[in-house]
């Protein structure tokens, strides 16, 4: 299992919400740049970016962050926020991602995401399937930021997209964002039983490095961290085992 690094960007700014909630955010000094550094320094391969702006508004806001953070050549982006348009998939690759990730038109216009995984390629989409989990422990997706929750359910939509030829999905338990609150295993390792064929990306609830540990038991591909790296709670020498190039 790979260890993605993430930063949340708001009006420029390196962030974290808890659960999601826009009125609950916490910003923190470091600058993009800054962390990317630190993140390659470290071995990471990729860096996960997201634009809480877009997400939110639906209209990408830190376009030039991410050409920086790209052309600095050292960790492949992968960016998302806002994506609910072909050309702005096309400007986010063009400004140097690696991959795109999409959320809300995965939920509400599958179809339309199915035509960007022929037209881009699979290696270039990645599904923010976000979920809420009800007292059923059934998980329902939300979308616009997490600011709406949807009527379907995640397995459901990514039926659909997994026969259209979707390969990554990133899937994040909202009430688990960060709160360091532990991982959602049972989430997961569901997700990887009923849908084997998809590269899984875990998010939401990483505390430390035995968090790591039984995320890769549950057969995901890789996790995103944000705010445990953010705020050092897991060392270098922890990491390394989950860091390609440590």
């Amino acid at each position: 299992m790979e260890l993605i690094p993430s930063i949340d960007l708001r009006a420029g700014s390196v962030v974290r919400l808890r659960y999601g909630d826009f009125a609950a955010e916490t910003r923190y000094q470091a600058t993009p740049a800054g962390l990317l550094a630190r993140y390659a320094d470290a071995g990471a391969r990729r860096l996960h970016v997201v634009d809480l702006d877009g997400a939110r508004d639906g209209v990408p806001g830190n376009e030039a962050i991410l050409r920086e953070l790209a052309g600095a050549g050292r960790l492949a982006i992968q960016a998302g926020g806002g994506v609910r348009s072909a050309a702005v998939v096309e400007r986010l690759l063009a400004a140097g991602a690696a991959r795109v990730v999409v959320g809300s038109i995965a939920i509400h216009d599958p179809e339309e995401v199915i035509d960007w995984i022929g037209r881009f390629g699979a290696e270039r989409i990645v599904a923010a399937l976000d979920v809420r989990i009800d007292a059923d422990g059934t998980p329902w997706l939300a979308s616009h930021g997490w600011q709406q929750q949807s009527r379907h359910a995640l397995p459901a939509v990514l039926e659909l997209l997994a026969r259209g030829g979707l390969r990554h999905v990133l899937c994040t338990d909202i009430g688990r964002d960060g709160a360091l609150a532990g991982p959602n295993l049972d989430l997961y390792s569901n997700c990887v039983r009923q849908f084997p064929g998809i590269a899984w990306q875990a998010s939401g609830g990483v505390r430390d490095a035995a968090d790591l540990h039984a995320l890769a038991a549950t057969g995901v591909t890789a996790a995103i961290s944000g705010k445990a790296l953010l705020e050092g709670r897991i060392s270098n020498e922890e990491l390394a085992p989950f860091l390609p190039a440590a």
